[in-house]
């Protein structure tokens, strides 16, 4: 019994079921003699009496009866119950030295452990950063340098030691000027300003670097030195390229506003429909919303797409092309989409960009867009309406900004009906429409035209032709023009080809617009077989075309080829 100040009696039991740290003691055999309450929660099981019961029913990984075997204590012993980190004391209990018993005495130390497991956690993390730290250092084209306050180098790397012909780890722990004489980027270490490109000789090489202080809570505790070019060099090589690259996009940018410029001459004319639709075009290319181009072929409808993207916002941006009737159907995803490296066989290695992500943030013209297959349109109006695409081979959307303009000379409304043009991909492209007036409509314009083609081939060819007969301009205005504005363009570059003056002649248009002024002539006499077959196929594909009123798909039935044949012909021709 003892006694406090109060002389109040407290039991040995009393003491030790307030304490924190877990008791238990067993006989020879194994069986509890002894638990107190912080046994009980160490187990998880409510307070009972446990007198009895063997110390391995409830701790199975316990090394209290090896205490028994030798009869020394175990000290320290980690072990672990339930989700509790336990760390034990193992006494053998001695009477009149005899062994008759061993206790436990357990400490709760999970907080600890899990301390502890954190900090390793933390340094394996550190030393992950530090090394990954030091493969970006040394695989750095720069050359970098610091220090510390007192100028002592702490951090360098492979670039910079190179000028030494030394290893990082040599140039580590030494005083800057043990380095190399005159270390002028310390001087930071003073001022506290950093310069930006200043020309210094490092052991011989003069290299323009660049000085900055490191700071930290507002006090200067190093500086760093960074290799900005090896040799001077190296500069003037970049500055020249610099100079190259901005002369050639001026270049460029002159090339595409003159492109511009001749597209707008070809378009204005007299006719009133043409300036208005003119107009019209200058307006909604100020919006960003879908266009649809419909009319003949060879009425100017890409020099519409041309003119609707150098009048928008975007006209900074890339303007692409792409003719669906010429594409083949199975490379038509890939052309729009793209493609990963091996996605199909044959694949470019590296994958390929598609026309949507080439033209983010510009424009793409969709050329005739009524030759898309099915399977293509429910994937185009996809890509309309999330305005992202997949390349072939990825599940990786990828958002593009692209400007839509489509064209087609087909009867889209009749397709619909045929089952042969989707309905929502109609309404999806028929934002704003443009319909463009054959030329055969706008005859008052034909003068203007002639004489722009006049000016583009004088300087094309180095020419100076300066007229065309009234006799030869009559024909012009008396002819169909199946070929509409692109069959005029031939046929006046045609005449350039043929003169020996400076006026264009009936001589020297095609054998059927001879026919039409009625001075047929015997245009094949002379000149090799070859020649004269490739102008009989030129003619026959212009009349076919005539006849057809343009319609592609009918000249290529009325002259016995397939699409994709008729197609190849008129590149051919230039009648494309």
């Amino acid at each position: 019994m003892l006694m406090d100040g109060r002389c109040n009696s407290i039991t040995l039991d009393e003491i030790l079921d307030n304490t924190n740290n877990a008791i238990i003691a067993v006989n020879l055999q194994g069986q509890i003699i002894y638990a107190n309450l912080a046994v009980f929660n160490i187990l998880e099981i409510p307070a009972r009496n446990l007198l009895g019961e063997s110390i391995t029913t409830h701790f199975p990984e316990t090394g209290l009866l090896r205490v028994f075997e030798n009869g020394i204590a175990e000290l320290a012993q980690q072990m672990k119950v339930n989700n509790t980190v336990l760390l034990s004391n193992r006494t053998p209990i001695y009477i009149h030295g005899e062994l008759v018993g061993a206790v436990a005495v357990f400490q709760d130390i999970t907080i600890l452990q899990n301390f502890l497991d954190n900090l390793v956690i933390e340094h394996e993390k550190t030393k992950q950063l530090q090394r990954t730290l030091e493969v970006v250092l040394n695989t750095a084209y720069d050359g970098l340098i610091v220090v510390n306050k007192e100028g002592i180098v702490t951090m360098t790397n492979q670039a910079f030691a190179n000028f030494f012909q030394k290893a990082p780890e040599d140039l580590m722990g030494k005083h800057i000027t043990e380095v190399y004489k005159n270390p002028k980027f310390i001087e930071v270490l003073e001022t506290g300003e950093p310069v930006i490109g200043y020309i210094h000789d490092l052991n011989g090489h003069e290299i323009i670097a660049s000085r900055i202080p490191i700071i930290q809570d507002g006090k200067i505790v190093g500086a760093l030195g960074k290799v900005v070019f090896k040799d001077v060099n190296e500069l003037y090589a970049l500055t020249k390229k610099v100079d190259s690259l901005r002369y050639e996009l001026d270049y460029y940018k002159k090339t595409m506003q003159q492109k511009n410029d001749s597209a707008l001459e070809l378009l204005k004319g007299n006719n009133p429909i043409m300036v208005s639709l003119v107009q019209t075009a200058q307006r909604v290319a100020k919006s960003g919303s879908t266009v649809l181009l419909r009319g003949e072929s060879g009425t100017g409808k890409e020099l519409f797409a041309q003119l609707l993207h150098s009048e928008s916002s975007r006209s900074e941006g890339a303007y692409i092309k792409v003719n669906c009737a010429a594409v083949p159907e199975n490379l038509l995803e890939s052309e729009l989409f793209g493609y990963e490296e091996g996605a199909f066989t044959g694949a470019r290695k590296g994958g390929k960009i598609g026309k949507f992500e080439l033209a983010d943030g510009g424009t793409l013209f969709l050329d005739e867009i009524g030759d898309m297959e099915m399977g293509m349109q429910v994937k185009l109006l996809r890509v309309i309406q999330e305005r992202e695409i997949e390349r072939l081979g990825s599940n990786k959307p990828r958002k593009v900004d692209v400007r839509l303009v489509a064209a087609t000379n087909r009867d889209l409304e009749g397709m619909i009906r045929d089952k042969q043009f989707r309905e929502d991909l109609y309404y999806r492209l028929n934002v704003v429409t443009l319909t463009i007036p054959p030329l055969r409509e706008r005859k008052d314009d034909i003068e203007s035209l002639i004489q722009t083609f006049l000016r583009k081939f004088n300087l094309q060819f180095a020419q100076t032709v300066t007229d065309i007969s009234t006799e030869t301009q009559n024909v012009l205005m008396k002819h169909r023009w199946p070929g509409n504005i692109r069959e005029l363009e031939n046929i006046i570059e045609r005449a350039f080809n043929m003169l020996d003056g400076s006026e264009i002649q009936i001589k020297h248009l095609p054998s059927y617009l001879q026919i039409l002024a009625g001075h047929e002539t015997r245009p094949f006499v002379g000149g090799s077989l070859e020649n004269i077959l490739a102008g009989v196929e030129k003619e026959a594909l212009i009349y076919a075309l005539e006849t057809a009123k343009g319609n592609k798909v009918q000249a290529a039935k009325n002259l016995g080829l397939s699409r994709a044949g008729l197609y190849k012909k008129l590149k051919k021709h230039d009648l494309h």
